[in-house]
């Protein structure tokens, strides 16, 4: 049986999770440049309080899919080496996930930019 952790390594083991996501995974990289794009965008266009908290749930929720996806990735390739097919069907599936919500995100995304966009634009 396990010892239950203190607080302390219960929070430098999820930083060490999120260090190891963001410098070892591609994904991971990729979401998190994303991440700083939407931001910026958000303070250039001077967003709302309102459009900051969707923007910044969409970032959650694509981050913490992408780290879920990677980490049973991680697992199956651990439980399964060869080729399986539910194996892959997991794979996929997860993958979905992250695609889905980074589709919805993109979506959401263009419904905040866009119109500050095309004002900004057109007053040029």
């Amino acid at each position: 049986m396990y010892k239950q952790q203190t607080i302390f390594n219960a929070f430098s083991n999820a930083f060490n999770g999120l260090w190891y996501f963001f410098l070892h995974e591609r994904n991971g990289k990729v979401q998190c440049i994303a991440a700083v794009c939407a931001i910026g965008c958000g303070w250039l266009l001077a967003i709302s309080a309102a459009q900051w908290t969707c923007i910044l749930l969409c970032i959650g929720a694509v981050l913490s899919l992408e780290m879920m996806n990677s980490a049973l990735e991680k697992l199956c390739d651990v439980v399964q080496e060869d080729y399986h097919p539910a194996i892959k069907i997991v794979k996929d599936v997860a993958a979905g996930a992250v695609l889905w919500a980074s589709v919805v995100s993109i979506i959401i995304s263009g419904f905040i930019f866009l119109p500050k966009i095309i004002v900004l634009c057109s007053s040029n």
